[in-house]
């Protein structure tokens, strides 16, 4: 018997799995693929305070972001405390980035207006027909799955078993007491689930109701393109102010916006779209030329290069933009730790952290009332 058996082996779920084995508990991760198969493999390893307002999930960002840099000293995964750069295409849309910056500044977020003559200074590729912008010196950057794979390495005793499904959960009365799987039973004292995109659809196996939903999203990547004396062509993230609108959209329809950053590798990663259209991976000639045509209205210099492969992937959409992480009052012994939409990569440390927390008994550091499971159920 273990003492946590995390389903999903993604790095929400790579987190958990870490900070519970640090804890001391005996852990099994579970996962019916192998590790990042899902949502964090088709990701670009992003870790933003700059695109969440004031409230629970920027606390739960700046937390993250704490842990992220402690983590670093594990290595292995890429991380870049590169910067994000939030750009306005006019003075209207720059003096509202403003309003968002100084209000997330009072909760602890480090920002620099930047003038539209200062630009180049910080992006020289960047197009001069923008109004400004604003710095976030905390925005980071990983490589996700390597970043998954190092947490599940790192967690003292932890187990892998990968390429085994969840059927169902061991139950005692009401309560949780381990997974049922195609290769066996696992009794455990406590189950997590980390399902990601899918966590709706493990909680039914508990007859409950999580109302998480794919939101599919393209990303293209060109070939690698160097920079002057191995500087990078892209040195931060930059986004236009429109991703922050199309983040906190509750529309299923398509909505795109102008999201370039570069990796170590050299490649430049483009994005960012955002559909609901159930698990559906048909490509999208008509969104592909969409994002590509805003970004290189971003940067001109990238008309000259080739994009040499695409993917999509789906994050897991909460109708209120919260992700569901705690105990279950409903199925006691069971916890979730899914519903991230598109910032599980930078909120995964502070949620396992969380979670192991509760999973010991510990004092929480962090208000967890606006994350709670039945919070759909009313």
């Amino acid at each position: 018997m273990t003492d946590v058996v995390v389903v999903g082996a993604g790095v929400v779920g790579a987190a958990c799995a870490y900070f519970a084995a640090r804890a001391g508990l005996s852990v099994t991760v579970v996962d019916r693929g192998p590790v990042a198969a899902g949502t964090t493999g088709s990701g670009e390893g992003n870790i933003l305070v700059s695109d969440k307002e004031p409230g629970p999930e920027l606390e739960l960002a700046l937390l993250s972001n704490r842990l992220w840099r402690e983590l670093a000293c594990l290595g292995g995964f890429d991380f870049e405390p590169k910067g994000g750069l939030v750009v306005a295409e006019t003075t209207e849309i720059l003096d509202a980035l403003a309003t968002l910056a100084d209000g997330q500044a009072g909760r602890g977020v480090e920002h620099t207006l930047v003038a539209e003559e200062e630009l180049p200074g910080y992006e020289p590729h960047l197009t001069r027909d923008v109004a400004g912008g604003v710095f976030y010196p905390q925005d980071a950057q990983v490589q996700p799955m390597l970043a998954a794979a190092r947490l599940v390495q790192h967690g003292p005793g932890a187990t892998l078993r990968t390429g085994t499904t969840v059927t169902g959960f061991l139950r005692e009365g009401d309560r949780v007491t381990g997974v049922r799987t195609d290769k066996g039973d696992i009794p455990a004292g406590a189950v997590v689930n980390a399902s990601g995109t899918w966590g709706g659809e493990l909680a039914a196996l508990a007859g409950l109701d999580l109302p998480i939903l794919p939101r599919r999203g393209f990303i293209l990547v060109t070939e690698p393109i160097s920079g002057r004396l191995g500087v990078p062509l892209i040195r931060h993230k930059v986004y236009t102010a429109a991703y922050v609108t199309d983040v906190a959209s509750d529309s299923a329809g398509l909505s795109t916006s102008a999201v370039v950053e570069g990796t170590p590798a050299g490649t430049v990663l483009i994005g960012a779209s955002r559909e609901r259209v159930g698990f559906d991976r048909t490509v999208s000639i008509p969104v592909l030329e969409t994002l590509a045509r805003q970004a290189v209205r971003l940067f001109p210099v990238l008309a000259a290069r080739r994009v040499i492969r695409t993917y999509c992937g789906f994050r897991p959409y909460c109708p209120d933009h919260l992700p569901v992480i705690g105990a279950d009052p409903r199925a006691p012994g069971l916890y979730h730790a899914c519903g991230h939409e598109g910032a599980g990569i930078g909120l995964a440390p502070a949620t396992g952290h969380l979670i192991a927390g509760q999973l010991t008994g510990a004092a929480p550091e962090m208000d967890l009332s606006p994350f709670r499971p039945e919070r759909f159920a009313a």
